[in-house]
């Protein structure tokens, strides 16, 4: 006796917006988990169980895709009020608060920010509204920066910058598993602190 076939699945029918927010959501598991771009659309299919076709329908180029992605991530950060920490009067308080909301965001969501902004892939293709506050928040540190260490703006930048790899670091180990959480919020903030006082002027 043959046994009878299996009922073939039936897709799910969504609204629009939260198909897009499918996209979205499998998007930035799958960078997280290949740590590259750009991504195997065959492989966001499968995860999200749509066509390729669809997806294209979405998100006309995976640079668009990305972008997405990243105003996702920087609402996130928004709402753990990463802006109003940037707008602060004092560059220690304000670079320190800016870093514990972005090591937060990292530490449960990922790095996933990193990956997309440091992959030479979306290199020219950042979209305005990541760019923008991108720069809202690295010119406000970098007003604070510049009047309080008196350093040349591109050494402010560069000061920026690499106090932006404290937050990325410790969030990632403490998302690995490699650090808790206490400790790695911890020790980004006095790694923040020290990359202050380090650029701080010598006074005598």
């Amino acid at each position: 006796m043959t046994s009878a076939p299996k009922p073939r699945e039936r897709r799910i029918r969504l609204a629009p917006e939260a198909r897009r927010e499918q996209i979205i959501k499998a998007a930035g598991r799958l960078i997280l988990q290949q740590r590259h771009l750009p991504l195997k659309l065959d492989h966001l299919a499968q995860a999200t169980g749509v066509s390729k076709a669809l997806i294209y329908a979405y998100f006309p180029t995976q640079y668009d895709l990305f972008n997405a992605v990243l105003e996702q991530e920087f609402q996130a950060l928004a709402a753990r009020g990463i802006e109003a920490a940037s707008a602060g009067r004092e560059l220690e308080t304000a670079a320190t608060a800016c870093a514990l909301a972005y090591f937060d965001h990292v530490a449960t969501a990922g790095p996933l920010i990193h990956l997309i902004m440091r992959d030479p892939y979306l290199t020219g293709h950042l979209a305005a509204g990541p760019a923008r506050f991108r720069d809202r928040i690295v010119t406000r540190l970098a007003r604070l920066a510049r009047r309080e260490l008196k350093l040349p703006a591109k050494e402010t930048i560069a000061a920026i910058t690499m106090a932006i790899t404290i937050p990325d670091e410790t969030g990632r180990l403490v998302y690995a598993g490699e650090m808790s959480l206490p400790r790695g919020r911890e020790l980004c903030a006095e790694l923040i602190a020290s990359s202050v006082a380090a650029f701080k002027p010598r006074q005598g």
